[in-house]
């Protein structure tokens, strides 16, 4: 039975916010019943009833964000279960880290994999030209096709490895910064709130 909040939605029983983008968040993020109940987290399960873990604070939220970055980008599967168990220890914001995993899913992944092996390309600096008897051994015969889809593979894999370590230092800083600038906005438009009822009550007298 879910009770319907104050400011709430009475046909879905959802809190809703004041602004678009949380309504989003709190649409697609997991709760802390449904994580606390989940089969594959059963051995940690209750520790995700913490109420810190779901806070949206300064430091929690650019630690979800770094978190989801990076679990997304290092395994192709079960990334929402990675980013919650890496973010006990960080006490980083659970349905934040497991809602930025979804950056990469069977939509966006063949996008993510062209993407991935040109990183991966350009890290390793790969010439297509190569030593002329490594690519003598390879050009002809069964093992040609073998060798080239190696080659792909593992440069692809390498690319995920190397968006892992570093999306996530982007995605805290960016994420951090844009914490930094709504919270600033929201601390200006109470200020100008409060001044305007303080020069009202003066106006009064």
């Amino acid at each position: 039975m879910r009770v319907t909040m104050p400011g709430s939605d009475p046909a879905s029983g959802s809190k809703r916010s004041k602004t678009w983008a949380m309504d989003m968040l709190r649409k697609y993020m997991p709760t802390r019943e449904e994580m606390a109940t989940n089969k594959y987290l059963a051995p940690i399960a209750h520790r995700f009833l913490s109420p810190e873990l779901w806070r949206f604070t300064r430091r929690s939220v650019p630690r979800g964000v770094a978190l989801g970055l990076f679990a997304a980008f290092i395994i192709p599967v079960g990334q929402i279960f990675l980013a919650a168990f890496l973010a006990l220890p960080s006490r980083a914001n659970v349905p934040l880290a497991a809602l930025v995993t979804f950056v990469t899913n069977p939509f966006t992944l063949p996008f993510w994999l062209v993407v991935a092996n040109k990183v991966g390309n350009v890290t390793l600096r790969i010439d297509a030209d190569g030593p002329a008897l490594a690519n003598s051994a390879v050009e002809t015969g069964a093992w040609s096709k073998f060798a080239e889809f190696f080659e792909l593979a593992g440069t692809t894999a390498f690319g995920f490895a190397v968006m892992a370590a570093i999306a996530p230092a982007v995605g805290y800083l960016v994420s951090g910064w844009i914490w930094r600038a709504v919270v600033a906005r929201r601390r200006a438009k109470r200020l100008k709130v409060m001044e305007a009822r303080l020069d009202q009550r003066l106006g009064e007298h």
